[in-house]
């Protein structure tokens, strides 16, 4: 599921991907798509020892070309120029902390910082290092402000681009608060809040301890606590990315696939929480064509996470950066993650069949485009709308081929041109005429 991509759990689908329909990006793509600032960046030669990488560029910010407030106007009241003056002092600060998280340079990643807000800081340097940060660009939004409440402290938003494991990579963004206090003319950090923003909220090394492992086109991490999974976890997201790349509509496969592995506390925190409660994975959109994946692992079980991993990453390998707002492409989206799920496995193999037989057989109207599940909707009604996205995709997919889907997913979801349009385009027939097709086809197998 994306962005809201939620993968239902359950023997039927033990990984669908729910609909996210509250924010802007759909549930599939969770985007938060901001301007993004101008850097003028400068490249560093640094060794990563304790990553096991060598002779890698990493990119940091330098003077005012991170966002910065600008030195001063003439038409800037005093207040204004004070303010400017402190946010300039402020994103010094941030570059110096830039250029030691790069560096590996934990003290000096702290030193910014007023001892109460180093063990959080210490934490979050922690994961960044471990998921080899490559990219670590603040740039200041605006001017500092007074906190209310807080005689002394100023707070002021800040947005970071960030790679890891890579260095030529399309930054994710990040929209953090910072809060600091002068020591005499030094502005020290107080407190750096987690992001809120939707749709992605709290990255997981925003707020965890993680543990990671790192292959050629996938990262995964989770919790301390479940480090002993990781070297299994991270073969099937191996496995799962050489089939997700096939699945990339507009453009080369992403450059890493990121997967999150959630325990019940984390699953609840991660980006936000607040999924349905038949969510077994996600796909959430963080900008710079990236979507990171996060999987539940107090609802699937072993077997289940091949094809749950399948299906994440093909949305992660599908879908466009500003994910997808329209529910009734929902089947398209959906179906063409299940297909990927599937594996190529026979249709009459599909662990879904039962609960697409419910659904045929329980009053469904025989419209695609009203298959998206509610959040509160019950298992069975969740795993038999999944199915009929997948038997639809699969009825075109043996018509007209892998490649003309996709041709026409891209028209549809990216440039989000009309069924009828996209069809006659990729097709050459009447898309109501395919959606009778592909309906009488899912009747067909479901035998109602």
């Amino acid at each position: 599921m994306t962005d809201g991509d939620e993968r239902p759990s359950g023997p039927a689908t033990a990984s669908p991907a729910p609909f996210a329909p509250a924010t802007p990006a759909p549930p599939p793509v969770s985007r938060k798509l901001r301007r993004p600032p101008l850097w003028v960046v400068v490249a560093v030669v640094l060794a990563l020892a304790a990553c096991g990488v060598s002779g890698v560029l990493l990119v940091g910010v330098v003077g005012d070309a991170a966002g910065r407030p600008a030195a001063g106007r003439a038409d800037d009241d005093p207040a204004t120029a004070a303010a400017r003056r402190l946010g300039q002092r402020m994103t010094a600060q941030l570059d110096r902390q830039a250029t030691a998280l790069l560096g590996g340079d934990k003290a000096a990643f702290l030193a910014v910082a007023e001892p109460a807000a180093r063990p959080a800081l210490t934490r979050r340097y922690a994961a960044l290092r471990a998921l080899r940060v490559t990219v670590w660009r603040p740039a200041a939004e605006g001017l500092p402000a007074a906190v209310d409440g807080r005689p002394g402290e100023w707070r002021l938003s800040v947005d970071v681009g960030y790679c890891f494991v890579v260095l030529d990579c399309a930054p994710s963004t990040v929209e953090i608060g910072t809060r600091w206090r002068l020591m005499g003319e030094e502005p020290r950090l107080v407190a750096v809040e987690e992001s809120r923003a939707k749709p992605a909220g709290a990255r997981p090394w925003e707020i965890s301890d993680l543990a990671v492992a790192v292959g050629k086109r996938t990262v995964v991490a989770t919790t301390p606590a479940q480090r002993a999974k990781l070297p299994g976890l991270l073969a099937q997201a191996e496995a799962a990315a050489k089939v997700a790349d096939l699945y990339a509509v507009d453009g080369p496969p992403p450059d890493r696939y990121l997967v999150f592995y959630a325990g019940r506390a984390e699953w609840q925190r991660w980006y936000g929480g607040g999924r349905p409660k038949w969510t077994a994975g996600y796909a959430v959109g963080v900008g710079g064509g990236h979507h990171d994946v996060v999987l539940n692992a107090q609802i699937i079980s072993r077997a289940g996470v091949d094809d749950l991993l399948r299906h994440e990453l093909t949305h992660a390998a599908s879908l466009p950066d500003r994910g997808y707002s329209d529910r009734s492409s929902w089947w398209l989206v959906e179906g063409l993650a299940e297909y990927a799920g599937a594996d190529g496995q026979p249709v009459d193999r599909y662990e879904g069949l039962a609960e697409v037989r419910r659904l045929v057989r329980g009053g469904w109207n025989g419209r695609l485009d009203s298959l998206a599940p509610a959040d509160d909707a019950a298992d069975d009604r969740v795993g038999g709308a999944y199915g009929v996205g997948y038997l639809a995709v699969r009825h075109l997919v043996d018509r007209y081929g892998e490649q003309r889907v996709l041709d026409f997913f891209r028209a549809v979801v990216h440039e989000r041109r009309s069924l009828d349009a996209a069809a006659d385009e990729a097709f050459g027939e009447r898309w109501s005429t395919l959606h009778d097709d592909c309906v009488a086809y899912v009747r067909a197998v479901a035998g109602g």
